[in-house]
C-alpha cells in the first residue's frame, strides 16, 4: 500500500500542495485536475524526484526515501516528456534501459518483446525512431514505464499525442495490468479515466477535493445538471445566470448543458451528471491556468 500522509509542498512563499492524505492499493487510480493545479508536484514526489516541505510518503509502512534503490526497482514512471535517442529503434532503446537498470540480456529481450507486442509497435522494432510520430514515441514511452515489470506504474500525462484508437487501445493494457498492480494517471483528460478507474482524485486550491469513485463523485451533481435549447440571441444573458458545461449548436438555436441548483423551468430537461460535468464546474475557475 502507497500513503500519502499530511504532504505539503512549498517554493518559497507559494504552497503547490496543502495537507495532502491520500492511500492506494492495487488498481487504477486517476488523478484529475487542470493543468497547474498541482499534479505533477505530486507525481514527481510520488518517484522521489521531489521531497514534500512536510509529511511522509510511505509504501508498507515506510518511508520511499528509506527505500532508496530498492523502491525504485518496484517503479515504473512515464514522465510528461521522457528522453529518448531519435537516432535508436525502440528494441535497441529497451535494450540500452534494461541494460542500465541490471537486467539479464535474455530476461530483457523477451520482455520487450512481449511489451512492443502490447503497445502495437511490434512492426516497427527495428525502425529509428526519428521518424515516429507524437504517438509512437509516447507508446514508447509506456513500454520503458512497464520495463522492469513494475508493482506501482505512475503515468503522467499518459495519452499526449495518442489518438482515439490508440487512447482505447491503452485503457484496454491499463485495465489488463491493474489486476497485480497499483497505477495511478495524471491527467486533464477526463475520458482517459472515467471507465476504467476504481477511484478519482481530484486537487482544488492546493487541497485534496475529492477522492471517490466515479459514480459518488457525479452524484455530487446529482439533479442538477439540465439541458435545454436557447435562441442564440438569449445565449449570453443565459451564460450570465448559470454554470455552462456545453453548447453545441442545433437547428438555428443553441442545446446547453449546464448546471443548476433550483426549481428548473418546465421547458429543461434533467439529465444524469458525468465525471465531465463535475470537472468543468469544479474547475470552473481555474481552467486557464497554465503553470
Amino acid at each position: 500500500m502507497l500513503v500519502i500522509q499530511d504532504v505539503s509542498k512549498n517554493y518559497g512563499n507559494f504552497t503547490a500542495l496543502k495537507d495532502i492524505n491520500l492511500e492506494f492499493s492495487a488498481g487504477v487510480y486517476g488523478l484529475l485536475a487542470p493543468n497547474g493545479a498541482g499534479k505533477t508536484t505530486l507525481i514527481k514526489m510520488l518517484v522521489t524526484l521531489i521531497s514534500p516541505s512536510k509529511g511522509e510518503i510511505l509504501y508498507n509502512g515506510t518511508n520511499i526515501t528509506n527505500f532508496d534503490e530498492e523502491y525504485r526497482d518496484i517503479l515504473g514512471y512515464l514522465p510528461q516528456q521522457f528522453g529518448y535517442y531519435k537516432h535508436y529503434t525502440p528494441k535497441k532503446y529497451l535494450m540500452y534501459l534494461a541494460a542500465l537498470k541490471g537486467i539479464d540480456k535474455k530476461v530483457a529481450h523477451d520482455r520487450i518483446t512481449e511489451l512492443l507486442k502490447k503497445v502495437a509497435l511490434s512492426d516497427v522494432a527495428n525502425k529509428k525512431m526519428r521518424k515516429f510520430s507524437g504517438g509512437m514515441i509516447q507508446r514508447v514511452g509506456i513500454a520503458q514505464a512497464l520495463l522492469n515489470d513494475p508493482k506501482i506504474l505512475i503515468l503522467d500525462e499518459p495519452t499526449a499525442g495518442l489518438d482515439p484508437k490508440e487512447r482505447a487501445r491503452f485503457r484496454q493494457l491499463l485495465t489488463e495490468l491493474s489486476r497485480e498492480r497499483l497505477i495511478i494517471i495524471s491527467t486533464h483528460i477526463v475520458s482517459d479515466i472515467e471507465s476504467i478507474a476504481n477511484e478519482v482524485v481530484m486537487i482544488k486550491n492546493q487541497e485534496l477535493l475529492y477522492m471517490d469513485s466515479v459514480e459518488n463523485i457525479c452524484h455530487t451533481l446529482e439533479g442538477s445538471i439540465y439541458e435545454t435549447s436557447i435562441a442564440n440571441e438569449e445565449l449570453e444573458s443565459f451564460r450570465k445566470n448559470h454554470v455552462l458545461l456545453s453548447e453545441k449548436q442545433e437547428r438555428g438555436s443553441m442545446l446547453v448543458r449546464f448546471v443548476h441548483k433550483g426549481s428548473p423551468e418546465p421547458e429543461w430537461t434533467l439529465k444524469s451528471p458525468h465525471l465531465e460535468d463535475v470537472f468543468l464546474f469544479e474547475y470552473r475557475d481555474d481552467l486557464s491556468l497554465d503553470v
